[in-house]
């Protein structure tokens, strides 16, 4: 297997073929990027077998090799033979067109990710409610270890999977759409270390579609539901469950991401939401109502993520093909920059590569689209205090045009 790769890379190009990524070469590589002002498409990610009639449900960049990105897909109805989740690990680095690992496990994956501060490890949410997990040192496809199907753990599929804390002390937190949210250690996920039921007022079960921590926050996180509400939430302490709970949305949410990119200002209570409503919308934990909403989508808008480097800027994908930039500091009426993928299937996901400078977009035909956003995401000095300045222009106009105002809510 190992042969096969370094072959089709020499096949491809002269970069270093040799490169191993079970852990041998720890060499940090930054990806070669191109430069340009508009979203350039850099590569387009295929593969017949794999990809062909399956929806790309889910995205991540892998923290330890920039180059590396993972996506899951549903199952393939045309193939009831074929295993009916994959996720494959694609490689920007060499100009080949299979991809650098495939997995796969018997029910649809819906969420996936590298896990953090475990660099040999992919961590699979399906339909079924179980968790996966595969180890590219391993020389099956198929998961090394499994959560059971258990009252213990998840019965409901799982939209979320996120690795949080530190490289001495980490979690895999899950969340599934019954409510119920799982922490686990990764050296054993036969039983959650925890678990907890999302309930609301103590009574109303939350159907989470989507899960954010701020930037350097393990126990409070920001949950998006089916219904369109979205709440705030913690893991421990007297507090721990719902906190707050945030109304705008008419539809189901999306997708959901905390402000992220770290500078001379904080701007780590702001989130973004995209919904079945056609909008995105700006929150701020300390308000219980949009700060903004984006309404120049004509369709589903399926997900949204902030860029990890620039304050203003985020981007966004719908169910007409179209990847939006929005760069606040810009404009808050129509995006930066907009492309809209040949075919003009719907894109699912979007993700940041963690440099800002690559944009992931998945389809529902199974494509995995790069776009380099070029000299629009590069940040400068200025724009955290541009940003500050436009966040305030954004609430005085918010409160002129509002009878009753959001209710500040204590920290």
């Amino acid at each position: 297997d190992c042969s096969i790769r370094v072959m089709e890379r020499a096949l491809a190009q002269d970069s270093d073929i040799f490169f191993d990524y079970s852990g041998r070469d720890l060499d940090d590589k930054e990806g070669d990027l191109q430069g340009g002002s508009s979203l350039a498409l850099s590569r387009l990610f295929y593969d017949e077998h794999w990809s062909k009639h399956r929806v790309i449900t889910c995205l991540d960049w892998s923290p330890q090799y920039p180059e590396l990105l993972v996506a899951s897909y549903n199952n393939n109805e045309d193939a009831p033979h074929e295993p009916d989740g994959v996720a494959l690990v694609w490689n920007m680095k060499f100009n080949k067109n299979t991809p650098e690992y495939v997995f796969h496990c018997q029910s649809p994956v819906v969420s996936v990710g590298f896990a953090r501060f475990h660099p040999n490890l992919v961590v699979g949410g399906t339909y079924s409610g179980q968790i996966v997990l595969w180890d590219n040192r391993s020389h099956r496809r198929t998961p090394v270890q499994r959560t059971p199907l258990s009252a213990a753990a998840h019965t409901h599929p799982v939209y979320c999977v996120n690795v949080v804390g530190t490289q001495n002390a980490n979690n895999l937190i899950t969340v599934s759409t019954d409510g119920r949210m799982c922490s686990w250690s990764l050296d054993m996920l036969s039983q959650p270390q925890e678990s907890m039921e999302l309930v609301y007022n103590k009574s109303k079960a939350v159907a989470v579609t989507g899960m954010a921590f701020p930037t350097g926050d393990v126990n409070n996180y920001v949950v998006g539901s089916e219904e369109g509400t979205v709440y705030t939430a913690s893991r421990h302490g007297s507090k721990a469950g719902i906190c707050e709970m945030f109304e705008g949305h008419q539809g189901p949410v999306t997708g959901l991401s905390c402000h992220n990119a770290v500078g001379p200002v904080d701007f780590s209570h702001l989130f973004v939401t995209s919904s079945f409503d056609w909008t995105v919308k700006l929150w701020s934990t300390k308000h219980n109502k949009p700060l903004y909403s984006f309404e120049d989508n004509a369709d589903y808008v399926y997900d949204v993520m902030w860029s990890p480097v620039h304050p203003a800027l985020f981007a966004a994908v719908d169910g007409m093909g179209r990847l939006d930039l929005w760069n606040l500091n810009n404009d808050t009426e129509v995006p930066t920059a907009s492309v809209t993928i040949e075919g003009a299937s719907a894109l699912n996901r979007v993700r940041w590569g963690s440099g800002g400078k690559e944009v992931a977009v998945g389809d529902s035909e199974g494509r995995l689209w790069i776009y380099d956003a070029g000299e629009l995401a590069v940040p400068h000095s200025e724009d955290w205090a541009r940003f500050a300045r436009t966040l305030m222009e954004i609430k005085a106009n918010r409160a002129d045009g509002e009878e009753e105002g959001p209710v500040e809510l204590t920290p």
